[in-house]
């Protein structure tokens, strides 16, 4: 089992910046991949950003230049560094963890961009 805890979610202002946290427990040892995933409202959920093994990272074509996902091994945290927001990336922010066929989610954390 992984376990995922997100936090750093909040209220922005339009062209502002957040950085969301992921912390993570458990068999980090079985993961290959790292993922940031959103939910708006009245949509489905896609994912944001992705790293692999080896640092690879992909991004959503939206977020190119302006989001980017890092980890921090010593501190097992994945961090999602998002700027020049604006009110359409008004999501919940889910960090997601992959085992091989397994992904395993953390709660979610809000995020609210205002015009």
């Amino acid at each position: 089992q992984v376990q995922l805890a997100e936090s750093g979610g909040g209220s922005v202002q339009a062209g502002g910046s957040l950085r969301l946290s992921c912390q993570v427990s458990g068999r980090i040892s079985e993961i290959n991949a790292m993922a940031w995933y959103r939910e708006a409202p009245g949509k489905q959920r896609e994912m944001v950003a992705e790293m692999r093994s080896g640092d690879y990272a992909h991004y959503r074509d939206s977020v190119k230049g302006r989001f980017t996902i890092t980890r921090d091994n010593a501190k097992n945290t994945v961090y999602l560094q998002m700027t020049g927001l604006g009110p359409q990336v008004t999501a919940v922010y889910y960090c997601t963890a992959r085992t091989g066929d397994t992904y395993f989610w953390g709660q979610g954390a809000q995020v609210t961009v205002s015009s």
